[in-house]
């Protein structure tokens, strides 16, 4: 199967949004570098797996990377959008 485009870029964890339910994980917001302003945070659970399979959470400052992929499916080719 052919894999579709993806895209890395660098952020950081700006802060982390704590859960008002203790059962539920806490928000890392995120700022994306490369991002127009209106849309550089995005936010996810800041509960992840490392490779050992052990739950981990960022800090805040935290340097990572975002990656975008997409199915060749969803994709066109060509600059234009539409």
């Amino acid at each position: 199967m052919t894999e579709g485009p993806s895209a890395t870029l660098p952020g950081t964890v700006e802060k982390i949004v704590k859960s008002p339910v203790p059962s539920e994980p806490d928000i890392a917001q995120i700022a994306v570098e490369g991002a127009d302003d209106e849309n550089k945070k995005i936010s996810i659970d800041n509960c992840l797996t490392d490779k050992n399979g052990e739950e981990v959470c960022l800090k805040p400052g935290a340097k990572v990377e975002v990656t975008i992929k997409a199915e060749i499916e969803a994709i066109h080719f060509g600059r234009h959008s539409g």
